[in-house]
């Protein structure tokens, strides 16, 4: 088919819409209506020819008293689908009461076999029919799609003489058709667009990283292709058509199955209609209803090549509680045994979920066969960086890079998308690398590598031209480094977060007016003992100040024993509170004394005299230090040329040492604005300087 007929029955589609339906629908509701009719015309144009086969075998299997009918159907239709309806559309034009042609139109709709009835129904289209019957509209609508004009069916029409004027309709150039409509609504409606809507030069490029480095390693064979969050399919339909034609350049004889996986209802009737309206029946099988996070309809199986765009910064807290609540779930995508860690927890934050939809392919890779599995994803900058060590979103990135799946990402213009302007990210994941990047990560900066749109598509206002996806590939391809591509070992992106403590220096200061009022503090808190005691104490050392916190505790519990009174936690720490104050001359606090077979590392533990103790933290003093993983000679080395210089009493908590990961392209890419030089900032000054003061001469002289 030409690109003219293409764009005829495209326009006489879209224009349905202003003539039937602008007083009744508002602008952004025509396609809930124009969609599931497009799909039920060209199913039922599709059948035409069948139909009297289907209603004989319809009639023998009822007689036959036989219920499971789907497959004896099909088999009639000659299709994956089927109406057993006595009518066909054409019929139901000539309706003269609008009551009739409702009653008609529904038995029609209730003809369809049960995938196209699941379609219709995620539609809502049933919903629809009393608004247009009851705005007179439904006939129209009818005579619309079966004009003569126009030719949704695989075979041409032909005229008196055999001659074709009107060309047949293919399941490829119908699905072509059913997408460019999509795309338009989705334009016309951006707003909901970005929800489930990728941009197509966005898919091709995320095909190329997919296929282009393992082009020559296509074999004869079955491939699988996979999209949890499948919106409308057109991933996985650009990736199916990318990978047949590879194939068949390479002389290749492929088999190529599509999975998917949606959501938003829909969305998903119009994944399915796309397939079933492209004649891949057992394909529109493959794509489910629901939630790919709590209800996966996946779980056993395994895909040589997965795509995907998940929904950013969506709340997935119903999904976390359908999962057994975010600490109970042990979903084994998402919990894994990693690194001595059985459960090793990737779970991200409960109001953005994008990376468990990574974490889901992830688990899906093949790991028995040469190619393995390749992964490409669109991601905002969050999944670059949120999450601190030890957090889920740090986790999935240290599994991902620990394993050395991390094969790129690449930065993507920002306005690529149709409902955002945000930076988008496009990684790039397998467990096949090759040896030259075995062990390291490329990430390329292609937010300068663009094409202006003339008219802006909602927030989209540049694209990617074939010319800019070949640039972007040969840079990827290429695999050097240059202004837009950047090489790490695996270990750059790492690091060690280190707990740093410090140790508590207190002071005790007795003196008689602090005595006088600890009387009233004693009182208050009912404990007179108290008072007796550091009263005591008192008469003893006078104004002595304990620079020694552990020598003035000593001398209180010599007093207590002494007098033979009780010294629980509640009164020490009643005294310590009151009397002790922080002091960085002070002695450090020690906390435990430490036999020799308890001492297995020095960090946290001193000498002082013959023992070895531990001192209590200065919890005001804590803090963290991250510690890159090829820093040389390790923690240890950064603690000792780092932390003692400033701090020569510090030690590590080991028991708090996280492992973390994070990707920042700012720092790898970061181009400083060169500053202007003294000479230019002084001429400007004294061109003000001048304009003022002739600005001011006029002032004065008028």
């Amino acid at each position: 088919m030409d690109n003219a007929t293409y764009n005829q029955i495209v326009s006489f589609i879209w224009g349905i819409a202003d003539d039937c339906l602008r007083d009744v629908y508002v602008r952004g509701k025509y396609r809930d209506v124009i969609l599931p009719m497009t799909v039920i015309r060209r199913l039922d144009a599709v059948l035409e020819d069948t139909k009297d086969q289907v209603l004989e075998m319809k009639k023998r299997l009822d007689e036959a008293g036989i219920l499971n009918q789907n497959d004896a159907l099909c088999a009639a239709a000659g299709e994956a689908f089927y109406n057993s309806s006595p009518f066909i559309l054409k019929d139901l034009k000539s309706r003269a009461k609008n009551q009739q042609l409702r009653s008609d139109f529904i038995t029609y709709l209730d003809g369809f076999s049960s995938n196209v009835q699941e379609i219709l129904e995620k539609f809502k289209f049933r919903n629809q029919i009393d608004t247009m019957i009851e705005a007179d509209i439904l006939g129209a609508v009818i005579e619309k799609f079966v004009s003569p004009t126009i030719n949704l069916s695989p075979r041409p029409v032909l005229g008196d003489n055999f001659e074709v004027k009107l060309p047949g309709l293919d399941n490829h150039t119908m699905g072509l058709i059913f997408e460019e409509l999509i795309r338009k609504f989705n334009e016309e409606n951006n707003e909901e667009a970005g929800e489930h809507f990728t941009p197509r030069d966005v898919v091709e490029l995320m095909a190329d990283v997919i296929f282009m480095p393992i082009k020559d390693k296509i074999k004869d064979g079955t491939y699988l292709l996979y999209d949890g969050a499948c919106g409308t399919g057109g991933m996985l339909t650009i990736a199916e058509e990318r990978l047949s034609r590879l194939a068949e350049e390479n002389k290749k004889n492929v088999s190529i199955h599509l999975y998917g996986q949606e959501i938003n209802p829909e969305t998903y009737a119009i994944a399915k209609a796309d397939l079933l309206l492209k004649g891949d029946g057992k394909e529109a099988d493959n794509i489910s209803y629901g939630s790919t996070l709590s209800n996966d309809a996946n779980a056993t199986m395994e895909f040589d090549f997965m795509l995907s765009n998940p929904p950013y910064g969506k709340s997935w807290k119903t999904d976390a509680e359908r999962l057994g609540g975010k600490n109970g779930i042990t979903d084994p995508r998402f919990v894994v045994n990693f690194k001595g860690d059985p459960e090793f927890k990737m779970i991200p934050r409960a109001n953005d979920g994008q990376l468990l939809f990574l974490a889901n392919n992830i688990a899906k890779m093949k790991h028995s066969t040469e190619l393995g599995s390749r992964i490409a994803e669109v991601h905002n900058g969050s999944s670059l960086f949120t999450g601190d060590a030890g957090q889920g979103e740090s986790n999935l990135r240290r599994y991902i890079i620990e394993n050395d799946f991390l094969e790129a990402i690449i930065a993507l213009p920002e306005n690529m998308f149709y409902n955002t302007g945000i930076a988008t990210y496009i990684w790039v994941v397998t467990n096949r690398k090759e040896d030259r990047r075995k062990g390291k990560v490329q990430l390329i900066d292609a937010t300068s590598l663009k094409s202006p749109l003339r008219k802006n598509l909602g927030d989209k206002n540049c694209e990617l031209t074939p010319e800019v996806r070949e640039q972007i590939m040969q840079i990827y391809l290429n695999f050097e480094e240059n202004e837009y591509s950047k090489i790490f070992d695996n270990k750059e992106f790492g690091y060690w977060k280190i707990a740093v403590q410090r140790p508590l220096r207190l002071r005790v200061d007795i003196s008689h007016e602090k005595l006088e009022e600890f009387q009233k503090v004693a009182n208050d808190a009912k404990d007179h003992v108290a008072y007796d005691l550091m009263n005591e104490i008192y008469s003893v050392t006078n104004d002595k100040v304990f620079y020694n916190y552990n020598e003035f505790e000593e001398n209180l519990k010599n007093v207590a024993k002494r007098n033979k009174i009780k010294l629980p936690v509640k009164r020490m720490n009643l005294i310590k509170d009151f009397f002790a104050t922080k002091d960085e001359t002070a002695e450090p606090v020690v906390s435990k004394v430490l036999k020799k077979e308890q001492v297995d590392a020095l960090y946290g533990k001193f000498q002082l005299g013959k023992d070895i103790v531990e001192f209590e933290t200065d919890k005001e003093l804590s803090d963290t230090e991250q510690i890159p993983l090829n820093y040389e000679g390790g923690i240890e080395k950064f603690f000792e040329n780092e932390v003692l210089p400033y701090a020569p009493d510090a030690w590590i908590d080991s028991s708090k040492t996280q492992i973390g990961y994070e990707i920042s392209f700012t720092k790898y890419f970061y181009k400083p604005v060169d500053l202007r030089s003294l000479d230019e900032i002084v001429a400007d000054i004294k061109a003000l300087e001048e304009e003022t003061e002739g600005l001011l001469q006029e002032i004065i002289g008028g």
